[in-house]
């Protein structure tokens, strides 16, 4: 830096990534004074207009962006990628919108002043390898799953309030035949008879299950290699398929290495445990925070640990005799799956310090 060069920290607040619509960006320096505000387009020409004004102020320390895995996740890999410190910035609470107002220049202040005050710290996933790749087909597999669940669903609710002839035709067979029977028959009439209107669209009910079924058999195809290719000592671990490997891998992202322990790997996928105590109680609860899906996946491994791994069986058969309640032994089993997974997690840049023990 030069010697009249000052440093300088920005603040983004992110928008649509459409070329109609623009990033706020704010320059502060580092006691905080406001030096510039200015927006730029969600376009690559914009990102490096964006670069070249905060360069512009001084030296940049680094830039606190709003949104960086939905709407800042472009601007967020383009900065890094030019040797920005990125910090992720939350959306302010409530209560400080109240006392401060909402606008795009203040949003971009509040994230500038974020970095400089350190309640930002997080460093954003850089969304630029195998995890990134994962997370996109499981987002197409996960929408198929679930259009599939509504479709049989529907299949369902219609058989139920078909006419007689068609209801009792269909209504006790398992979901596997009533798919096949339905996929095959040839409906034949007049549409506007109730019963004919119900067998046509039971049949292409049953054929768009079909297809999605399909679907989602494709991306399993595609997603298990890829998923063993990335960790496959998390794969070979008990419990452990590529559906929870995969939601794993995407919760770390791909630098797992800005997870600081395995402490806060577990606080991420809310598996750390949180104190619940009174008085002369004294106990943990579940955490109801943190990433969700990835909790999800730590508790899909926990309970096919408890019906087929014996030491995991051994384990909850101990602590039933101790007196633990069901919820707090599957509570101390993700977080032990959660500590066991980080240290087979892949990640190329890890120190020794993020393998300090649990606290």
């Amino acid at each position: 830096m030069a010697a009249d060069e000052i440093a300088v920290i920005g603040g983004i607040d992110t928008h649509t990534d459409t070329h109609t619509d623009t990033h706020q960006a704010v320059v502060i320096d580092t006691v905080g004074r406001h030096l510039a505000t200015e927006p730029f387009p969600t376009s690559s020409a914009g990102y490096q207009q964006l670069l070249d004004w905060l360069r512009s102020h001084g030296e940049v320390l680094a830039v606190g962006v709003e949104g960086t895995g939905a709407y800042g996740a472009e601007l967020a890999r383009f900065l890094s990628a030019n040797g920005i410190t990125v910090m992720e910035v939350d959306r302010p609470d409530r209560k400080a919108r109240r006392d401060n107002g909402k606008s795009d220049p203040v949003d971009a202040y509040a994230a500038a002043t974020a970095v400089l005050s350190g309640r930002a710290k997080g460093t954003p996933k850089s969304r630029n390898g195998i995890a990134e790749a994962i997370r996109a087909l499981r987002v197409a597999r996960s929408s198929a799953i679930k259009a599939r669940t509504q479709t049989v669903n529907q299949i369902r609710t219609l058989i139920i309030t078909a006419p007689a002839e068609v209801r009792e035709q269909f209504r006790e067979l398992p979901s596997v035949e009533l798919i096949d029977r339905l996929a095959r028959s040839r409906p034949a009439g007049d549409l506007a008879d109730p019963a004919c209107a119900v067998r046509t669209a039971l049949r292409r009910l049953a054929r768009r299950y079909r297809t999605l079924s399909q679907e989602i058999a494709d991306a399993d195809a595609e997603l298990k290699p890829l998923v063993t290719r990335a960790a496959p000592q998390l794969v070979a671990l008990p419990g452990v398929g590529p559906e929870s490997a995969g939601q794993l891998l995407i919760t770390a992202g791909d630098n797992p290495e800005r997870l600081r322990s395995e402490a806060s790997f577990a606080h991420l996928c809310a598996a750390a445990p949180i104190p619940a105590s009174s008085g002369r109680t004294n106990r943990h609860r579940l955490n109801r925070g943190g990433d969700r899906q990835a909790n999800r996946a730590l508790h899909t491994i926990v309970i096919v640990r408890m019906r087929n791994d014996r030491r995991t069986q051994e384990y909850v058969a101990r602590r039933t005799a101790q007196g633990m309640t069901k919820k707090d032994i599957i509570r101390c089993l993700k977080r032990f799956v959660a500590r066991e997974v980080y240290k087979h997690l892949p990640r190329p840049h890890m120190t020794p310090q993020h393998l300090q023990p649990a606290t």
